[in-house]
């Protein structure tokens, strides 16, 4: 059974907390994670980019010039698709770019996320954050105890609003409630930092 240590905001080691091996022991499974994040970020896409065909660009109504006769190549509008200003033939038109990923590669995506971020020793956990008010000062010097730099993801309790408020302002640092914990925000950074309050919600969900 895989563990961790539990530190508090000061750094310092609360105890040794065993881990889930059916969510923290895990081969990680790379395909479906790649799946997963490209779904994730298939349905943040717009698709709102539209280009005009032939029919919907102005003008043109009027045959350039008779059709025998000239010597030149037969032409029925100035607006096809070969004359400047023309319309577009493959273009893009709105559409949507969301694609379904089962419930059950989600689970093993976020297992296998977890698994791999305990394995390369990128997983911190912190007994409880504990700030009285939101204050980011505070918030820089918990990472800066734990050592942590760079791209940081922080993962905290849903009704942990002071931790939200406090870590939010701070640069190279993405926080999410647990409850909104993806796969792509719990790879696309350097560390990850849960509380253990959100890591007994992870538990409860992923097991």
């Amino acid at each position: 059974m895989a563990n961790i240590e539990v530190k508090n905001t000061s750094g310092k080691k609360v105890e040794v907390r065993d881990l889930n091996a059916a969510v923290f022991g895990i081969e990680p499974n790379i395909p479906v994670m790649h799946q997963v994040v490209r779904a994730q970020r298939a349905s943040w896409r717009q698709g709102t980019h539209d280009t005009k065909t032939r029919g919907q660009v102005r003008g043109g109504g009027k045959k350039p010039w008779r059709q025998k006769g000239t010597g030149r190549a037969r032409q029925g509008t100035i607006r096809a698709p070969q004359w400047a200003g023309g319309g577009t033939v493959f273009g893009p038109h709105p559409r949507s770019y969301a694609f379904r990923v089962n419930n059950k590669e989600v689970k093993l995506a976020l297992r296998s996320a977890l698994s791999a971020k305990l394995a390369d020793e990128e997983l911190f956990v912190v007994d409880s954050f504990g700030f009285e008010a939101p204050k980011t000062k505070d918030a820089k010097a918990c990472l800066e105890a734990l050592n942590v730099s760079g791209r940081t993801t922080i993962v905290v309790g849903d009704e942990d609003v002071n931790a939200y408020l406090s870590f939010r302002n701070l640069p190279l640092v993405e926080v999410i409630p647990v409850s909104e914990m993806n796969t792509y925000d719990l790879v696309n950074n350097k560390a990850l930092v849960i509380s253990a309050e959100a890591l007994n919600r992870i538990e409860e969900v992923l097991a």
